[in-house]
């Protein structure tokens, strides 16, 4: 059995993981602090890939990355690079497809934090910065976490926008979810069903750790 779909589903997911860490938590401070009417536009825009069928992500990723497209064109000429068919592709669909979770958890996490700690730290000659970093995301951890940990769990069995984006190559752009589709397709029942057993074994770990943090949290609070 070829471990490859395992060890690149695992590394995609990671990578795209720790980027939406990052980008969801950054527009979920400034959506959790805007105007309201800014606030519903930039829900509208932020949360569309999740309404969004992911083949249509996929395809929208295409018109932009392809290599006969502006930016996709832009990158292979300058550095002859191609954005798309390779196994780092699908980083692209897969975080534009888990964003909007990481986004919502985040700044449903922010707008529930008292506001009143912050102020009080800025009182005491705190920077904005110190305050994000050290009262803020502390007392916000438990939905920052859990938001990062479904994330994960959703990268891990994507398939729309990564099969659209970076196509299916054994050894080289294959994954879990794509591997089983053409496992299926061709007629290996056996070996699709192995991959499923995998795929829904990572799943339940990953659904425990969420209970986990859940359980130690409010035993932290209790």
């Amino acid at each position: 059995m070829d471990w490859f779909p395992l060890l690149n589903s695992l590394r995609i997911a990671a990578i795209a993981t720790g980027a939406t860490f990052f980008l969801g938590i950054w527009a979920a401070y400034y959506a959790a602090r805007a105007p309201r009417l800014a606030k519903g536009l930039l829900d509208a825009v932020l949360t569309l890939p999740l309404v969004l069928p992911p083949t249509v992500v996929g395809y929208l990723l295409l018109l932009v990355l392809g290599p006969r497209r502006v930016i996709g064109a832009w990158v292979l000429e300058h550095f002859q690079v191609r954005l798309t068919m390779t196994w780092w592709s699908a980083i692209f669909g897969t975080t534009v497809v888990i964003f909007p979770l990481m986004y919502r958890t985040a700044r449903g996490a922010f707008e529930a934090f008292d506001e009143t700690l912050a102020y009080a730290g800025r009182t005491l000659g705190l920077s904005d910065r110190y305050v994000f970093w050290h009262i803020r995301m502390p007392v916000c951890r438990q939905g920052i976490l859990a938001g990062t940990v479904l994330s994960f769990a959703r990268a891990l069995g994507e398939y729309g926008a990564t099969s659209m984006i970076a196509g299916y190559t054994p050894g080289r752009t294959a994954t879990i979810s794509t591997t089983v589709y053409q496992l299926w397709r061709t007629g290996q029942d056996a070996l699709a069903l192995r991959w499923v057993l995998v795929n829904l074994a990572l799943s339940a770990a990953v659904l425990a750790a969420v209970n986990l943090l859940e359980r130690k949290e409010a035993g932290r609070w209790r």
